[in-house]
């Protein structure tokens, strides 16, 4: 372990190598809520748009998506973009989060 760790041998705490993360944290997270993904379905019929932090943002139907005799194709392309755009935010989360979670020994990211 060296002074970028942020326990150092013996279980002691390196408490300014905590504050810069925790600090860099706070940089990623702010990122992470001002970005906004897509998520599409049916090749761009149903577009959703989210943010970083998991709000979504709006909902965009093609009319051509839209079919009064068939609404349940239409709400599997609603719900396949959401989850597009689900998958996106955690794509997008692992990317800025994973580097501090590996410094701070968290795994799975």
């Amino acid at each position: 372990m060296n002074e970028e760790t942020p326990v150092r041998p013996g279980g002691q705490p390196n408490f300014k190598q905590m504050m810069k993360l925790q600090q860099q944290m706070a940089a990623m997270q702010a990122e992470l809520a001002a970005a906004e993904v897509t998520g599409t379905a049916g090749g761009g019929l149903v577009t959703v748009t989210v943010s970083g932090s998991g709000e979504y943002k709006s909902v965009r139907i093609d009319p051509q998506a839209v079919d009064p005799d068939d609404v349940e194709s239409l709400e599997d392309l609603v719900l396949a973009a959401i989850h597009n755009a689900a998958e996106e935010v955690r794509k997008l989360t692992e990317e800025k989060m994973g580097p501090l979670a590996g410094a701070l020994g968290i795994p799975g990211m």
